[in-house]
C-alpha cells in the first residue's frame, strides 16, 4: 500500500463525524454476508450495475475516463453486523472519491479479506491516482472539508463514511502519498448472529413513462440514481446543482413529472431550487432526497412542499417511492 497513513479515530472531529452520520442512518445494523455487505462483484469481475452490487458500476460505466476495476473478493468471509444501505453509501463515496483522483485514468482494485489481526474483515479500495500529501490527509474526515472545486461538492462525503464505519463498530485507515495513489482499508468485526429473514418484496410496479429532472452533487449517486430510473424506463434529465438545474428546465419545452432533488448541496440547496422551479412549472411533482433528516425538518416552509426519500436507499424503495409521489392526486 501507498506509505503514509492517518488512522481513525481523529481526535476532536470524530464526535461531529458521528453526528453526521447518525443523521443519515435509518436502519438497525443486521448480520449480512460479507458479500453483500461489501459489494460483491459479479464472475466476470464487474459488479452488476443495476442489482444489490450497483454502486461501483454506477460510478464507473458512463464515465469516459479509462478507469480499469479490478477484484480480488474472498468468497468465505463470514458475517458482519451492518447496513445493507449504509455501506453501499460508503463503497460509492470510496469509489467516487478514486475515479476523481484519477482525472486521466488508471486502476481502481478492491479487494476483501481477513484483517490482520484476523478477528474480523477488511474491504481496501486502492487507486493509482495523485494521492495526498500529510496536510490534506490530517483533515480527511473533518465534516465540510474537501479538495473539489466550488460547487463539485458538501465535503460530507467522507465524514459520512467514517461515521457510518464508526457505528458499525468497525475502523478506517488511509495510506497515501502525493503521486502514489491512496488505499482507504475499512476492517470490520465479524459476527455469528444469524441472518434475519429479508423483508416481504415490494409490489411489481409499472414501467416508467415520465420525464424526471434529477438534481445530485454527488457524481457516484447521481449516476446509480439516474441508471436505476432510465432502466425502468423513464426519461432522466440530471443536473449536479440547482443553477444548472433551472438553466435545463428553462431550455426544454416539453414538460417534466418530477423534480427529484438532493436537499443539500452548494450554491443552492434543494428547497430553493423547487422554490424557483415551481413558479415556471407548478405541475411539476416534487421528490426530495437527503440522508440528513434534521435539515429537511429545519428546512420545512422555506419552500414547495414534497414528498421525501431518506438516503441512503435501494433501488426498489427509490422507484416505489417515485412512482408513489407521480400518482399523488
Amino acid at each position: 500500500m501507498p506509505g503514509a497513513r492517518t488512522r481513525s479515530p481523529l481526535g476532536p472531529c470524530a464526535l461531529a463525524c458521528l453526528v453526521l452520520a447518525g443523521r443519515a442512518a435509518a436502519q438497525p445494523a443486521n448480520p449480512v454476508p460479507v458479500r453483500e455487505a461489501l459489494r460483491d462483484a459479479n464472475e466476470d469481475g464487474v459488479p452488476d450495475r443495476l442489482g444489490k452490487r450497483a454502486a461501483v458500476a454506477g460510478v464507473l460505466i458512463d464515465d469516459p475516463r479509462p478507469v480499469e476495476l479490478i477484484t480480488a473478493l474472498d468468497p468465505d468471509l463470514g458475517r458482519v453486523r451492518a447496513d445493507r444501505g449504509q455501506m453501499e453509501r460508503v463503497d460509492m463515496n470510496l469509489v467516487v472519491n478514486a475515479r476523481d483522483a484519477m482525472p486521466q485514468g488508471g486502476k481502481l482494485t478492491l479487494r476483501t479479506g481477513t484483517a490482520e489481526n484476523g478477528s474480523g474483515v477488511a474491504l481496501t479500495i486502492t487507486d493509482t491516482g495523485c494521492g495526498m500529501d500529510a496536510e490534506t490527509r490530517s483533515h480527511l474526515f473533518e465534516p465540510f472539508f474537501t479538495t473539489k472545486e466550488l460547487g463539485k461538492g458538501t465535503g460530507l462525503g467522507l465524514s459520512t463514511v467514517y461515521g457510518i464505519v464508526q457505528q458499525s463498530g468497525g475502523q478506517l485507515e488511509v495510506w497515501s502519498e502525493p503521486g502514489r495513489g491512496t488505499s482507504f482499508q475499512i476492517r470490520l468485526p465479524r459476527t455469528e448472529d444469524q441472518i434475519e429473514a429479508p423483508a416481504a418484496a415490494l409490489p411489481a410496479l409499472p414501467p416508467g413513462r415520465e420525464t424526471i429532472l434529477l438534481v445530485e452533487d454527488e457524481d457516484g449517486v447521481r449516476s446509480l440514481t439516474r441508471a436505476i430510473l432510465e432502466r425502468s424506463g423513464y426519461e432522466v434529465l440530471e443536473a449536479s446543482n440547482g443553477v444548472e438545474a433551472l438553466r435545463l428546465a428553462a431550455s426544454r419545452a416539453e414538460g417534466i413529472d418530477l423534480l427529484l432533488t438532493d436537499v443539500v448541496m452548494p450554491e443552492m440547496d434543494g428547497r430553493s431550487l423547487a422554490r424557483r422551479l415551481a413558479a415556471s412549472r407548478s405541475e411539476t411533482r416534487i421528490l426530495y432526497m437527503s440522508g440528513y433528516i434534521d435539515q429537511v425538518l429545519e428546512d420545512q416552509g422555506r419552500g414547495p412542499g414534497g414528498a421525501f426519500l431518506q438516503k441512503p436507499f435501494l433501488a426498489d424503495i427509490l422507484l416505489s417511492k417515485v412512482r408513489e409521489t407521480l400518482e399523488l392526486q
